[in-house]
C-alpha cells in the first residue's frame, strides 16, 4: 500500500476537531504542509506532550509527507513560548537533516485555528466557507501526524492521546484505547476533587459541555481532545443553562450594537464577511422566525463562524452570546441544505488584525480557568480498560458500517466497522481484544476475565 491507502486503512481522522478523514485531506496538489502545534484551546496539553517527547516521530513523519506526496514547503507552527517542545524539534530536524521549517507564532487565542494559522505561515487569506487548500496549503495538527506515524507502521488509530485537567487530582496526559470512558480517565487523573462537577469534552473555549451524569455516560472518540473538569456552578454550568429564547431575548434588551463582537472576531479580521453584531440585530428584531430569517443574507453570514467564542466570552460587554447564536444558526441552515455562496473574490486581512489579538491567557481568564492555565503538565498514564464503547460517527460523512456480530471475538487491531462503498468515512479498529456484546451505533466490546 502507497501513504495514503495506509493512512486511510489505520482509519485516521483529524484529531483536533471535526474529524476529516486524513487520507481524503492530504490528496491534492499543495505548496505547503503546515503542522499545527499551537494548541489552541488554553489548558489543553497533549500536543506539547508529544512535541516534547515524540519529536524525533513527529519530524521524520513531516518528512515523509513532504517527500511522499511532493509538497515542497513543510512547516512545524507552535507558539514561540513552548521553548521545550521549540528545542525539541529542532533537535529532530538537526539529527535527521530534515526539511522542515519551525514557525514560532505569538500567544493568542485561537492561534491554532485552521484558516488562522495558514495565515499566520502563508499570509494567504482561505476564502469564506473555503478550505486551506484553495491556497495551496494543507494543515494537520500534531496528534495527527503521530498517527500518520503509527500507520506507516501498519498500527491502525486504536489509542487516544487526551488531557485531563481542571478540578482532578493529578492533572495528566492519557493513552488510552479509543471507546474508553470518561469516567475512567477521570479516574486515571486521581479523581475529581469535588463530589458534583461539569465536565466540558474539549477545550474551555470551544469544548462541548456535559453535565455529571452526561459525562459519566460518555466515551473517548478519536476526536476527544480533552477533558476538563470544573466545579457545578461555575461559569460554563452556568452559561449552559441560558436557553436560546433567553438569548434572544437578551439580545432584544441588551444589545447595544457596540460591534466589538465583530471588531474582535477571528474571521472578521481576515477579511471575512462574518458581523456578528448585524447577526444579533436581526435575531433581536425577527426572534426565532426561521422561515424568515434562513432566506437573510447577514443570517447566512453565521455559516462563516467558527464558534472561537471570542465575541461572547471576550468581546460582549453586555454578557451576550453570539457565538451560540450563530452555532443554532449554523445547525438549522444546515438542516435545511443552505450553504454559504461563495463570490471568488480575494479578501485581505484587516490592517488592524495585529492590534486585535487577544491574548491566549487573558481568554483563559474571561472563561474562569486562569488557575489552571499555567498548569505544567507531564504526568503520563497509559491503560486498558476492561471494556471500550466505540462510536460509529467519529468523523465528517457517513457513520462506519460494522462488519462484526455480537457474541464474535476480535483482537486488538482488528477492522470492526469500514467505510461504506462511494463515501466519506473512516474505517474503525477493535481498540481492545474481547468479545463484541454489542453492534448498535456503536461497538461494544469486553476483554474476556481469566
Amino acid at each position: 500500500m502507497n501513504l495514503l491507502e495506509l493512512v486511510e486503512h489505520a482509519g485516521i481522522v483529524g484529531c483536533g476537531g471535526a474529524g476529516f478523514p486524513t487520507h481524503v485531506k492530504l490528496k491534492g496538489n499543495f505548496e505547503y504542509l503546515i503542522v499545527n502545534g499551537a494548541e489552541c484551546e488554553p489548558l489543553l496539553r497533549t500536543d506539547r506532550y508529544l512535541m516534547r517527547h515524540k519529536a524525533k516521530e513527529l519530524i521524520e513523519t513531516v518528512q515523509t509527507l513532504k517527500v511522499e506526496l511532493g509538497i515542497p514547503r513543510a512547516v512545524f507552527a507552535l507558539k514561540g513560548h513552548y521553548r521545550l517542545e521549540v528545542e525539541a524539534l529542532r533537535a529532530a530536524i538537526q539529527e535527521l537533516n530534515a526539511q522542515v521549517e519551525i514557525k514560532e507564532l505569538e500567544s493568542f487565542y485561537p492561534a491554532g485555528d485552521e484558516q488562522t494559522i495558514v495565515y499566520e505561515v502563508t499570509g494567504r487569506v482561505v476564502p469564506p466557507a473555503g478550505l486551506p487548500s484553495m491556497v495551496g496549503a494543507v494543515v494537520d495538527n500534531v496528534a495527527t501526524i503521530y498517527c500518520i506515524y503509527q500507520a506507516l507502521r501498519d498500527r491502525p488509530f486504536i489509542w487516544k492521546y487526551l488531557t485531563v485537567t481542571g478540578e482532578v487530582k493529578t492533572p495528566s496526559v492519557l493513552k488510552v484505547p479509543v471507546g474508553t470512558s470518561y469516567a475512567e480517565c477521570i479516574e486515571l487523573a486521581g479523581g475529581a476533587l469535588c463530589g458534583d462537577f461539569f465536565v466540558i469534552s474539549g477545550g474551555p473555549m470551544m469544548g462541548k459541555p456535559l453535565t455529571r451524569d452526561q459525562a459519566m455516560e460518555s466515551y473517548v472518540t478519536k476526536t476527544t481532545s480533552g477533558i476538563l473538569v470544573l466545579p457545578k456552578d461555575g461559569y460554563h454550568d452556568n452559561q449552559n443553562q441560558i436557553s436560546i429564547k433567553t438569548m434572544i431575548n437578551r439580545a432584544k434588551s441588551a444589545c447595544i450594537q457596540c460591534t466589538q463582537c465583530t471588531q474582535l472576531c477571528p474571521r472578521h479580521l481576515l477579511g471575512h464577511p462574518l458581523r456578528p453584531h448585524a447577526i444579533m440585530r436581526k435575531m433581536a428584531a425577527f426572534g426565532m422566525d426561521y422561515d424568515f430569517l434562513t432566506e437573510d443574507t447577514v443570517i447566512r453570514e453565521a455559516l462563516l463562524c467558527c464558534e472561537c467564542g471570542i465575541c461572547e466570552t471576550y468581546a460582549c460587554p453586555m454578557g451576550l452570546q453570539p457565538r451560540k447564536i450563530n452555532s443554532m444558526l449554523k445547525k438549522e441552515l444546515g438542516a435545511r441544505r443552505i450553504r454559504y455562496e461563495r463570490s471568488g473574490e480575494d479578501f485581505e486581512a484587516s490592517s488592524e488584525r495585529e492590534c486585535r489579538k487577544v491574548p491566549s491567557k487573558r481568554a483563559a481568564a474571561r472563561v474562569g480557568v486562569l488557575k489552571y492555565y499555567d498548569y505544567e503538565i507531564d504526568n503520563f498514564i497509559e491503560k486498558e480498560p476492561k471494556e471500550v464503547v466505540i462510536s460509529l460517527r467519529m468523523n465528517i460523512g457517513a457513520p462506519s458500517k460494522p462488519i462484526v456480530k455480537v457474541g464474535q471475538m476480535v483482537l486488538q487491531g482488528d477492522l470492526i466497522a469500514c467505510i461504506p462503498p462511494d463515501a466519506l468515512g473512516a474505517n474503525i479498529h477493535a481498540s481492545i481484544s474481547g468479545m463484541v456484546t454489542e453492534v448498535s451505533d456503536v461497538i461494544r466490546i469486553e476483554k474476556e476475565l481469566a
